[in-house]
């Protein structure tokens, strides 16, 4: 199995930077003495997550020889390729389970993309048939080299703004995020110690790293989390990056996801989806190294309604 490299996403980083935002690394004053925490905030980009960068990544290295993009995603990635192919002319055709928040389905939509709807667990089939349909170009939310590299060019843009770091703590699901950021902090900043953070009730790469190869979880155990983008599960490939990249997995409470989705709207003045904040609470579940600390702030796309719920919960302590 062929592993991308730092060539690749260096690569990546030229294709793309014409179409993304460098988001800042920021300061957080209030994090822990011991281990000065940085901000690396993805909710900046122009489809509010990090997805963008692998979408045009990939989408730009078909875009020559397809007219339709096919793509299946809990919404995320789902906004970034519709994006990336509207960018590019190509029409996009979107699979997301019909459990993904409303805001999701409909931002994909109004980037102009054609939506179906799937069952739970369904959405890889559905969308091997919307593909024959098209005969587009498949666009895989982590399971492709040219996305794991676009995710990765996060981790070279951290590596140029601290290169003092010493910790990186980047949220897991199925791995393209953390397989790319991985590899360009082994490659620039090899002192520095990369972990995984990903829920409790979607702990599956936490225990296939501990048994040595993936294990399966049922989408009805992953389903039970607040955080939606974490729902998926490694590929092959994605596992492999991550067996070589990671220096562990940190698992948080849904209480913990729910507490850093406030501390990033009350002190970091940042809108974070569960999903994006579980790096932060990951941080403050402790354990990892003294030494500046960055944690991916990997998406800001929350209900309305749920954002409201969770900043007016108490507080504890």
């Amino acid at each position: 199995m062929k592993l991308v490299t730092i060539e690749d996403v260096r690569a990546a980083a030229d294709r793309i930077r014409p179409h993304v935002v460098r988001t800042p690394l920021l300061s957080a004053r209030w994090g822990d003495p011991e281990r000065p925490l940085w901000i690396k905030p993805e909710s900046l980009q122009p489809i509010g997550a990090f997805k963008v960068r692998g979408a045009f990544n990939a989408v730009g290295a078909v875009k020559d020889r397809a007219s339709d993009a096919v793509a299946y995603s809990s919404g995320n990635h789902a906004q970034a390729v519709a994006y990336a192919a509207a960018a590019f002319g190509l029409r996009a055709h979107i699979v997301m389970p019909k459990e993904t928040p409303n805001i999701k389905i409909q931002a994909t939509r109004d980037l102009g993309a054609r939506v179906v709807l799937s069952e739970a667990g369904q959405r890889e089939a559905v969308a091997a048939e919307v593909l024959a349909e098209t005969a587009g170009a498949m666009i895989p939310p982590f399971d492709h080299p040219d996305v794991i590299a676009g995710q990765g060019t996060i981790g070279i843009e951290i590596a140029e703004d601290l290169p003092s770091v010493r910790t990186v703590l980047i949220p897991v699901s199925g791995g393209g995020l953390a397989s790319g950021i991985g590899t360009a902090i082994r490659a620039l900043c090899p002192q520095a110690k990369v972990f995984g953070v990903e829920p409790e009730l979607a702990a599956d790469t936490a225990a296939g790293l501990r048994a040595g190869h993936r294990v399966d979880w049922s989408i009805e155990d992953r389903n039970r989390t607040i955080a939606d983008g974490l729902r998926s599960q490694p590929s092959e490939l994605t596992f492999a990056h991550l067996q070589r990249v990671l220096d562990g997995v940190i698992t948080v409470s849904e209480d913990e996801i729910r507490s850093a989705v406030r501390e990033l709207a009350y002190r970091g003045r940042l809108v974070a989806e569960p999903s994006g904040a579980v790096a932060l609470a990951g941080y403050r579940r402790g354990g990892t190294p003294p030494g500046e600390t960055a944690v991916i702030l990997s998406g800001g796309n929350i209900e309305p309604q749920m954002l409201r719920q969770i900043l007016a919960e108490p507080v504890p302590g």
